[in-house]
């Protein structure tokens, strides 16, 4: 038995009826434009979560400004009650110029609802409620 000297072919990818030409191994341009758009999709995804993050940081010093403005602010009303209306709408804490706005509601049970909200110039801002007596402290 003699071998033969032209290389046989034995690679098991190859297409029987057509020599040299592989079958279904490999990815087609079709395959590889849709891996292209889910990969360029999830790292916008990515991009878009990042920047939320950022300013939603970005933007604490003001809020936490605003909500120390919005607690002195009820502490005013508790010691000042409905006589409260010669505070002023604009303070400065710090860096941060707040504007603050308050409603007073009476309740059915004969205290008064008070909704204090401070907004910094940026617009971050902070909104609390209390409900004090109707008379002011002494």
């Amino acid at each position: 038995m003699q071998q033969s000297l032209t290389p046989q072919n034995h690679d098991p990818d190859l297409a029987p009826d057509q020599p040299g030409l592989r079958g279904n191994s490999g990815l087609t341009l079709l395959e590889l434009a849709l891996a292209i758009l889910v990969l360029s999709l999830a790292s916008l995804a990515a991009l878009r979560s990042s920047d939320q993050s950022r300013r939603a940081i970005g933007g604490e010093m003001a809020r936490l400004m605003a909500r120390v403005a919005v607690q002195n602010r009820i502490e005013e009303l508790a010691l000042y009650g409905r006589e409260a209306g010669g505070l002023p709408q604009q303070i400065r804490i710090g860096p941060q110029q707040i504007r603050l706005d308050h409603e007073i509601k009476p309740t059915a049970g004969g205290l008064l609802r008070f909704e204090v909200t401070g907004r910094a110039q940026s617009g971050e801002g902070a909104s609390l409620v209390a409900y004090l007596p109707s008379a002011a402290r002494p």
